[in-house]
């Protein structure tokens, strides 16, 4: 089993690459003629930053780029420091330019968790060479860095580890005992392995987790570690997708979600809401959502839309979970299926910028209120039309907008679902509307 020393330090510590070539993944940085590969081959450093999901090689990342250029390397968490261990690691800076003529790597994990006055604090030293900033990041940095320090750094866009790279990092683990999980042999077949793998969700820190855990409830049998399929099994139940309930992989999905079903592919929208489920999403914030596209994508082409997403919305209130999902999921086929119309959606969009732009116009005064004798002696309501007491119930010619304003026509029906028959009585309307002008 594990000594002492290493029981200290996870497996995924030890297992850290110490030169490129241990590195696994982002050949689209590292591949020859890519630009961070030609950053750690010149020795030439730039401060940068590096976003992508957790377990990606960002930490690792710095540490080679340190390791590379023979720079001090100071590490400073986002969620543990503030201001006064900013100072502390910019001084140790000083002081190893001044005596040592050597260069520091300042790494700032979760730089996203700093706030303004903290990212400000770095400005200086940054411009004026006192340090390397390398940052990593699980957020979008063009939302979470204030634009003076994005301004300042490069960013590098981490991917998620496929399935292939995860083994790699798997067997290197298994293939080497002294950095690895001990002197005992491990046997574990190749399809667990590969299990093992696909649960990480393409994170090699939480892979190695899993091994480790997995290699701790072993059998010792014969002078080696047997890790059953029972074993892994039980290790990876559980385990949740990549999803952050307030970060950029939610927002991708949610997107991801939406724009299935304004595209009409129910399959792929059945498979996001899921995604969305397995990564810990709340139903309910679904359930807004559905709500949200029945007005936005189908309008009025199909009003049933509508009610049938309020009433899924309403099921899962009543049921929870996991029953009222499945309530979720017909409101979500349905729409994905539905006639699509973003008429009233455009339509109001359009209305809103003609308030921005006219202003607080005055209401004509035959379409005031007029519930006192005042208010009629005023000119209130005079020659309103009633448009009950006229032909076909429509009184033709009447404006209803604004005397400064030109007439509109926000809504312009699609040729689809029930937009078809009102966009036919509309046209209708406009005709005798030029009759009676």
């Amino acid at each position: 089993m594990l000594t002492d020393k290493k029981a200290i330090r996870p497996l995924a510590d030890r297992m850290r690459p110490r030169r490129i070539g241990e590195f696994v993944g982002q050949d689209h940085l590292l591949a020859a003629n890519k630009p961070l590969r030609g950053a750690l081959e010149s020795g030439l450093l730039h401060s940068m930053v590096f976003w992508g999901p957790p377990g990606t090689g960002k930490t690792t990342l710095a540490h080679l780029l340190a390791q590379r250029t023979d720079a001090q390397f100071l590490r400073v968490s986002a969620v543990l420091s503030g201001i006064k261990d900013i100072r502390a690691a910019v001084q140790s800076a000083k002081q190893a330019r001044c005596n040592q003529h050597r260069p520091t790597v300042l790494f700032v994990d979760e730089v996203h968790r700093f706030n303004k006055a903290q990212q400000d604090a770095f400005l200086p030293h940054i411009e004026d060479g006192t340090v390397t900033f390398v940052a990593a990041t699980t957020e979008n940095p063009s939302f979470e860095l204030i634009p003076a320090l994005l301004s300042r750094v490069r960013v590098y866009v981490l991917k998620a580890l496929d399935g292939g790279a995860i083994r790699k990092v798997i067997d290197a683990a298994l293939a080497e005992p002294a950095r690895g999980l001990g002197d005992l042999e491990i046997s574990i077949d190749e399809s667990l392995r590969d299990q093992i793998a696909l649960a990480a969700d393409g994170d090699a820190r939480r892979a190695l987790n899993f091994l480790e855990i997995a290699a701790d409830l072993a059998d010792d049998t014969q002078n080696e570690l047997l890790i059953t399929a029972e074993i892994v099994r039980e290790v990876i139940t559980g385990g949740m997708r990549r999803f952050d309930k307030a970060g950029e992989v939610f927002y991708d999905q949610i997107s991801a979600l939406h724009k299935s079903v304004r595209g009409s592919a129910p399959d792929a929208a059945l498979y996001w809401y899921a995604r969305m489920l397995d990564g810990g999403c709340d139903p309910v914030y679904i359930a807004r959502r559905v709500v949200r596209m029945a007005a936005e994508d189908v309008g009025n082409a199909d009003p049933r839309a509508l009610s049938l997403c309020l009433d899924a919305w309403d099921a899962y209130e009543r049921l929870g979970s996991p029953e009222g999902e499945l309530a979720i999921a017909q409101a979500i086929v349905y729409l994905a299926c539905a006639a699509k119309s973003n008429a009233v959606y455009a339509a109001f969009n359009a209305a809103a910028d003609d308030v921005t732009t006219y202003g607080s116009l005055e209401v004509p005064m035959h379409l005031r209120n007029a519930p006192t004798l005042l208010m009629k002696q005023l000119g209130h309501g005079r020659r309103y039309r009633y448009a009950h007491d006229e032909p076909q119930g429509y009184a033709a010619g009447v404006n209803y907008f604004p005397d400064a304003i030109p007439r509109r026509t926000y809504y312009r029906p699609v040729d689809r679902g029930l937009e078809q028959k009102i966009s036919e009585k509309l046209a209708r309307l406009r005709e005798l509307d030029k009759k009676n002008k």
